[in-house]
Formats: C-alpha cells, sequence, structure tokens
C-alpha cells in the first residue's frame, strides 16, 4: 500500500495528498520550469518571474496578495532551482481553500505590471550584489559556471546584472508559453483532509486552468572542460570549491554516491573531511562536500573555506581523503555504521514536512513515482562496498574534475 494518493485533472495538474492528522498543513505547487529553461541573455528570468508572482494579478494588488495567507497566521514563500519553481505555504488547516485560491490566483492571473517589474528588478539587482558579497556563495555560482561551461545550467539562477536590467513583459510571456506545461504541474498537500473533497476543492479552482502541453527542449551539457582556476578578490580568507559531474536522477548509482558523499563530507561532525581537516588539523572552520543529481546530469563538489598560508595544505588533505576512497574499498563494519548513519539522518529529515512534500511533488514529477522511506533504505542497504570502489575511481576522477579558488587580492 502506498502512503500518498494522487489524482490528475483533466488539464494535466496532478493533486498529490499526503495523510497527517495534524491541525498544520504543509503545501506547495511545483512547476517543472526552471533557469536552464532560460534562452540566451534571458538568464534570471525564471527568479525574475518567481518574485513578480506575489505583485500583481487580475483581482489583487501587492498587499492583498501578501495579507491573504499573513492575515491567518500562514507562512507563504517560493524559490526557483535549475529545473523547477516552487510556491509553498504552511497553515492551519482550516484554510487551505483561502491558499488554493491565492495559489491559482497567483499563478495563472498574475499581470505583471510594468512599475512592479521595475521595482523587483531593483530588489534583484541588490540580492545578486548581497550574494557577491559572500564568497561561500559566490564560489559555488561560479564553480557551475565553470563545471558546465557554456550551457544553461551553469549559468547563475539570479542572473547577472546585465541580463536582469532587460528582462521585459514579453520575455516573461514567453518563457510562461514555452514551460508552463500543465502536465508537467503537481499541486501537493501534507495535511488532515479527506481525499475526495480535496479533489472537488483542486476541481473547483484549478480545473478551468488552460491546458498547455508545450514541450522543452532540455539538452544534455556538453563535455567537462577540466582545470584549475584562481581568482583574486577584496577578501580576507582562500575559499575553494573542487568537483566534477556526477551521476542524473535516475541513475543505478545514484545512491551509492549518496552514501559516499555521506560518509566523505556530509551532514554532522563525523565525516572524513571534517575529521581529518577542521578536528586533527584546525585548518578549516568549513568543510562540506555536496551532491546534486539533475534530471540529465549532476554535479559533485568539496567546499572549504581557510587562511591563505593553509590553502595549499588543506587542498592536499582533501585530494588524501580521495584518494584513500579510490584505492581501498571500505570495511565491512564502516560500511554497516555509514548506512546506519545516512538512514538515520534521512529518517529525521522526514520530519521536516515541507521539505518532504516537496521532495515527493519532485519525485513523482521526475519518476511518475514516489518511493517509500522503506524502498530508500532498501536502495541504501544494497549498495556494496565494490560499488563504492567504482563511483570513487569514476566521480573523484582528477582528470574530471575542476578546481576553483577565491583568493586575497
Amino acid at each position: 500500500m502506498t502512503d500518498h494518493q494522487v489524482h490528475t485533472l483533466p488539464n494535466g495538474i496532478r493533486i498529490l495528498f499526503k495523510h497527517s492528522p495534524s491541525p498544520i498543513t504543509h503545501c506547495c505547487f511545483v512547476l517543472n520550469a526552471g533557469s536552464r529553461d532560460e534562452l540566451p541573455q534571458k538568464e534570471g528570468l525564471a527568479h525574475f518571474i518567481e518574485h513578480l508572482l506575489f505583485k500583481e494579478t487580475a483581482r489583487r494588488n501587492t498587499p492583498q496578495i501578501l495579507n491573504r495567507l499573513e492575515l491567518v497566521g500562514a507562512d507563504l514563500n517560493a524559490y526557483t532551482t535549475k529545473e523547477y519553481t516552487c510556491i509553498h505555504a504552511s497553515l492551519l488547516k482550516q484554510h487551505l481553500e483561502r491558499t488554493v485560491d491565492l495559489f491559482e490566483d497567483i499563478l495563472f492571473h498574475s499581470t505583471f505590471p510594468a512599475d512592479e517589474m521595475e521595482k523587483e528588478r531593483g530588489v534583484i539587482l541588490d540580492e545578486i550584489s548581497s550574494y557577491l558579497d559572500q564568497p561561500e556563495e559566490a564560489i559555488q555560482d561560479d564553480f557551475e559556471e565553470y563545471l558546465f561551461k557554456g550551457h544553461p545550467i551553469g549559468n547563475n539562477i539570479l542572473g547577472t546584472p546585465e541580463s536582469v536590467a532587460i528582462l521585459n513583459g514579453d520575455d516573461i510571456k514567453q518563457f510562461i508559453t514555452a514551460n508552463n506545461n500543465t502536465h508537467q504541474m503537481i499541486f501537493a498537500v501534507y495535511g488532515d483532509y479527506d481525499f475526495k473533497k480535496l479533489v472537488k476543492l483542486c476541481e473547483k479552482y484549478f480545473g478551468s486552468v488552460p491546458e498547455n502541453s508545450s514541450e522543452k527542449n532540455r539538452i544534455a551539457p556538453g563535455p567537462i572542460q577540466q582545470g584549475i582556476y584562481a581568482l583574486q578578490k577584496p577578501i580576507s580568507q582562500t575559499h575553494c570549491i573542487l568537483g566534477g559531474r556526477a551521476y542524473p536522477s535516475a541513475h543505478a548509482n545514484k545512491y551509492g554516491l549518496l552514501l559516499l558523499n555521506n560518509i566523505l563530507g556530509g551532514m554532522g561532525m563525523s565525516n572524513r573531511l571534517n575529521l581529518e581537516i577542521r578536528e586533527k588539523h584546525g585548518i578549516a572552520y568549513t568543510i562540506e562536500s555536496n551532491y546534486t543529481s539533475l534530471t540529465d546530469t549532476g554535479l559533485f563538489s568539496i567546499y572549504f573555506g581557510t587562511d591563505a598560508e593553509k590553502a595549499d595544505k588543506a587542498l592536499k588533505l582533501v585530494h588524501k581523503e580521495l584518494k584513500k576512497l579510490r584505492d581501498n574499498k571500505i570495511g565491512t563494519i564502516q560500511l554497516k555504521q555509514a548506512k546506519e548513519k545516512f538512514i538515520g539522518q534521512i529518517a529525521l529529515a522526514e520530519e521536516s514536512r515541507m521539505s518532504l512534500i516537496i521532495s515527493m511533488a519532485k519525485s513523482l514529477m521526475d519518476f511518475n513515482r514516489i518511493d517509500s522511506l522503506e524502498d530508500i533504505f532498501a536502495k541504501i542497504n544494497a549498495v556494496t562496498a565494490e560499488q563504492l570502489l567504482e563511483i570513487s575511481n569514476e566521480i573523484f576522477d582528477n582528470d574530471r574534475m575542476i578546481t576553483l579558488l577565491f583568493e586575497p587580492k
């Protein structure tokens, strides 16, 4: 038996429901449209649209949109990624219809007035400046630009000051028409409702949305251009990020790499990089690794920040840990402990119900299915030491990696 229910409206919009006997509801509307779908010179458009959804509709002005949920104590927010746009809200269960009404209004009846566009353009330009002032954030964006050079995946989600400055109403209309396919939209609810009544509510508000079957033309990125890059910045520390391409979402080695990432530099203080570089040598306050999978590619990276004179030693220690994983199979006891740790972290993460319902919606979008926790745990437990060795030699191959350094001027 599944722990969720799905219903598809005639226009293609899917309703995903997971029951919870809680007075608090978490819901999200996920669209399969993100920054990688932008045309050249239109970088930042998906994020710009996300901001403008909260500005004005055919029947609401900005204060009415913002107050619609805030007046009943609910929380409304949104974000844009390389592949998705997501609007989400947390609320008391009795306010669901108010929320669905607002979602439908801002998603399908926003008017994008010129004066609001100019205001929000200024806000986003300030947001870009803010990120540039945070080297630990900016280096991630620059790293992705090198890793996916010449491909939309490598573009900054926020865009550039030059691209944001020229975005206009026609760009918005063209992007929405080309990318807002109703068959690639999911409204997901985690709360205490009768599913049939929820479907009727969604039919009332989303049922009249015109069907859009536009198909995307997403192209996988070309070969990586391996290299070491150093940029001089007005900063006091050296920031470093290294890594390369990794497995896409549906790859058979995905769970093996997720486990390997957790062993190397994932959550908690007991990962290998933290123990070696921070605890043993005391040369970096923050060191972490990350694996992000997309529909047709992925990326793995290790980040650290340290004093300029310690950067070379820190980088050598990182490569030493990667070499250990390439050269040596993880022992039976170590592997068992690593699996138990990772499974426990995933189970605890499910307590974040908003994250869970968004994750479920994205899984339904990408794979047309949602794995149960038991399914996920089984996939992790099926990972072998031989598989981890094979993954390490593929993903941590020095000839397939890029290193980017932000160095003090």
